[in-house]
């Protein structure tokens, strides 16, 4: 698989640079390979669970809490880590970063006891809320021009099954979580990231169950947008605290996972210039006063052309490292911004590359336009990367890597195991 040289570890860490990452998933180990790739950094991170994505590496330092943990519990683990790199001969204050919607609402509700410990950069608490909510999402969107799917949102605040009211958007319809941080907390029968709707009574049991389950955040019915996974396009980027777009990068998506907690994740994609899309992407950012790292899921509306915006993710998403392999590594503007205090010219990806987790024999079974099939091959014998696929890492890292490729086969067989003319 080709790649990067590795940097030496013989090269010391950028002084004044450390890393502390909350969670443990392939977005966390992508932030700390970013970290090591630009700075040497070994990063600490704080995770109820040490799992593949990040057990056996040479560039960070793992603080296993236990499945059991509490969010008091991480906190306190947080600020223990936060006092003791403090407390050091020659001390800094570390970067605190999460990649998960839930996580990164933890650290906002702590943000004021944190903020003693770390540089963190988030959203300010008026701000997360407006635009982490799918509904206000959509909202804020109609406000400035910028294109999304038609959208009805159903209450569930009361505790009742809310009215389901007479819909215009067409059947099948796509219904999700107003809010993952939300949803995050119920459990049912079925469970799904994102439901595929065929008909009214389809919904209303769906309704039933969030009902029953708990649910009192609000839930997002869209109309469905024809086109399959390559329809799909990711928007990375990352505003300073002077308010400016200082990363900005993007890649048309070739597949996306298909099991039901991780339906909508990119297992493949390639980077690419997406002008009109960047643009729209700016005008939200700054028309909400957004700060921080931002990740955008778009798709293409083959009706009409026009990209339409599903949701901002209030962090650098899990697929990351498609912009630091692009040239645009995603650790320089945020230490830029909050350690160096220096203003940055906006980086912008420059090259083209393949990102996938999944083998090549296997994304090309779901590559049907012949066109797009050729391009992606071209560009994947330049360059392709796996974010876990770091160099200096050891042998049970190249080990874990190969087998997450095979587990990922038996899954798209499993869930997918044919492409589809909508992605689901």
């Amino acid at each position: 698989m080709p790649d990067t040289p590795a940097p030496s570890f013989a090269d010391a860490p950028t002084p004044g640079v450390d890393l502390v990452l909350l969670g443990g998933d392939i977005g966390i180990y992508a932030l700390a390979r970013a970290f090591h790739e630009k700075y040497r950094t070994i990063a600490t991170v704080v995770t109820r669970k040490v799992a593949g994505p990040v057990a056996d590496s040479s560039i960070l330092r793992t603080v296993e809490l236990g499945m059991d943990a509490t969010e008091d519990e991480m906190v306190r683990a947080l600020v223990k880590v936060g006092a003791d790199k403090a407390s050091r001969p020659g001390g800094t204050r570390p970067i605190l970063l999460a990649n998960a919607d839930f996580l990164v609402a933890l650290l906002a509700a702590h943000r004021e006891l944190l903020g003693t410990y770390f540089h963190l950069p988030l959203l300010a608490d008026e701000v997360l809320h407006a635009v982490a909510d799918k509904a206000s999402f959509s909202e804020v969107c109609t406000e400035i021009d910028v294109p999304t799917p038609r959208t009805v949102v159903l209450d569930f605040a009361a505790g009742t099954a809310p009215e389901v009211p007479e819909l215009e958007l067409g059947w099948p319809l796509v219904a999700k979580a107003s809010r993952s941080s939300a949803y995050n907390d119920v459990s049912f029968p079925g469970k799904r990231k994102v439901f595929e709707i065929a008909d009214r009574p389809q919904l209303l049991d769906l309704v039933q169950r969030l009902t029953t389950a708990g649910y009192r955040d609000r839930f997002v019915l869209q109309e469905m947008i024809p086109g399959d996974d390559t329809a799909m396009l990711s928007v990375t980027a990352y505003v300073d605290t002077r308010g400016e777009v200082t990363l900005l990068g993007g890649a048309q998506v070739l597949l996306e996972e298909h099991t039901p907690g991780a339906l909508g994740n990119p297992a493949a994609m390639f980077t690419t210039d997406l002008p009109e899309v960047f643009a729209q992407s700016v005008r939200f950012l700054e028309h909400t006063g957004y700060r921080g790292y931002a990740n955008f899921d778009v798709k293409i509306d083959p009706r009409d052309g026009v990209a339409k915006f599903f949701e901002v993710n209030p962090r650098i998403g899990r697929n990351n490292y498609y912009m630091t392999a692009a040239g645009a590594n995603v650790a320089e503007p945020v230490v830029a911004d909050l350690v160096e205090n220096r203003a940055l010219p906006r980086m912008l990806t420059h090259r083209e590359v393949l990102y996938s987790i999944v083998p090549w024999a296997l994304l090309r079974r779901y590559l049907l336009d012949a066109d797009l099939r050729a391009r992606v091959r071209a560009i994947g014998r330049q360059r392709t990367v796996h974010p876990l696929a770091y160099s200096v890492e050891g042998v049970k890292r190249r080990a874990y890597v190969l087998a997450a490729q095979a587990n990922q086969v038996k899954k798209f067989l499993q869930h997918y195991p044919r492409p589809s003319a909508d992605g689901f």
